[in-house]
């Protein structure tokens, strides 16, 4: 009897494995190299004093994630088709017109990412890189079905463990880690809240809610799989804080204090390399590339369905390019205007990877108030509403987020 429930158990998580997909796409994505970077300028910014946020974060995360896959499920419908139908088409465009800004500044800034560490490794200009890495993306989403697609984007996301062997071989002091990591600290510096709200931005980020919502949409669940969504998504944002937490580990061990000037991903990667060594300044190198791979795709992607939701276009991976013309332009047209950012000499790469994650904190308690409201309304989500964990981690992330929000500007006009 007892091995019967054993072979039971072990083959229900055997499925569960298989049917990993949306949840931990996502996970992974959130860790681009605008994660990667605003991550370790967190760590060398304010060193271990903001692991205990990141920690309270992942259940955040989880239930946000959780939430707005099981309105996907459920509804059949993503976001923007669910605020139009319920609430406003003004408040929609609004919300997805900032969503398209943050995504295209982070898209720019993640090409011009992964340009900057080949131009270490190889000695060739960046502009040498950038056309290339976009032109293989567009080839992948035009002419790759969305399995072929979804299996890569699956694959990449066991690369980025490396940055737990980064964090491994930074040595950090253990003590002072356990410390940070589970006693609360909050330094009223304006430094110190916008590094906070930069780094939720990237950790709840607004794109990772548009793209699991659509992925969930895409895959055609049924609404009594709404319930088997949660393993997925905790893996997914387990993963992804695990990271996030080894990045912050190691951008405090190696630059805290040490006053590097970090401008683009060049000198970052630079400053990161006498301390780190090679070994580590490869690992660092090969994460930047893998995490761009990944997430350039989602945040097009995710901004082309938010558009062709939000205007009623025909969308999704698994129609030909003939039969989804808009969302399909949207999707390129986003990699282009990335593209063109990275023209621009006076925005730093830096400066776009940090500051679009500041703009997706903003958006954050917006989106939360939005999610709320549809997944407690027993009209829209019938037996499926929002659990009372759903609930508790989304409202304390949206009341964090809005703070944190309201106290920079305050700070900005004081200023």
């Amino acid at each position: 009897m007892l091995r019967t429930k054993i072979r039971e158990e072990i083959a229900k998580n055997r499925e569960r494995i298989r049917k990993l997909g949306p949840g931990l796409i996502t996970g992974g994505a959130g860790d681009d190299p605008a994660g990667i970077v605003t991550y370790t300028v967190v760590g060398a910014t304010t060193g271990f004093s903001q692991l205990w946020l990141l920690l309270l974060s992942t259940p955040m995360m989880i239930a946000i994630q959780n939430a707005v896959a099981r309105i996907a499920i459920v509804t059949g419908k993503s976001l923007p088709e669910i605020t139009t139908a319920f609430y406003s088409k003004k408040m929609t465009v609004l919300m997805v017109m900032i969503l398209a800004i943050a995504n295209i500044l982070t898209i720019g800034a993640d090409l011009n990412g992964i340009a900057a560490v080949l131009h270490i490794l190889t000695g060739y200009a960046t502009i040498y890189f950038l056309i290339p890495l976009t032109a293989l993306i567009v080839w992948l989403i035009l002419f790759g079905k969305y399995k072929t697609v979804k299996n890569v984007l699956i694959a990449l996301t066991a690369v980025l463990a490396v940055y737990i062997v980064s964090a491994i071989m930074a040595k950090p002091d253990i003590s002072r880690l356990l410390i940070d990591t589970f006693t609360p600290h909050i330094d009223l510096k304006s430094a110190w809240i916008v590094a906070a709200l930069g780094m939720l931005g990237t950790t709840i980020s607004p794109y990772m809610l548009f793209w699991q919502a659509a992925e969930e949409k895409e895959e055609k669940k049924s609404i009594v799989q709404a319930d088997e969504v949660g393993f997925d998504t905790v893996v997914g944002m387990v993963y992804s804080n695990l990271l996030a937490y080894c990045m912050i580990i190691t951008g405090a061990v190696m630059l805290y204090g040490k006053g590097a000037d970090i401008q683009d991903v060049t000198t970052l990667s630079l400053a990161l390399k006498p301390a780190a060594g090679d070994l580590s300044f490869a690992l660092f190198s090969i994460g930047i590339i893998v995490a761009g791979l990944l997430a350039i795709p989602v945040l097009a992607g995710s901004t082309a369905y938010a558009v062709a939701d939000t205007f009623g276009w025909r969308e999704g991976m698994d129609n030909k390019v003939s039969d989804a013309k808009g969302f399909y332009l949207v999707f390129v047209g986003a990699l282009l205007f990335g593209n063109l950012i990275d023209m621009i000499p006076s925005i730093t790469v830096v400066d776009a990877l940090y500051y679009s994650q500041v703009l997706d904190g903003l958006l954050i308690p917006v989106l939360i108030g939005i999610t709320l409201l549809i997944s407690n309304n027993k009209k829209i989500m019938g037996e499926y509403t929002a659990s009372r964990f759903t609930n508790i981690f989304s409202l304390l992330a949206m009341a964090v987020t809005l703070s944190l929000g309201i106290y920079m500007f305050y700070g900005m006009l004081k200023g």
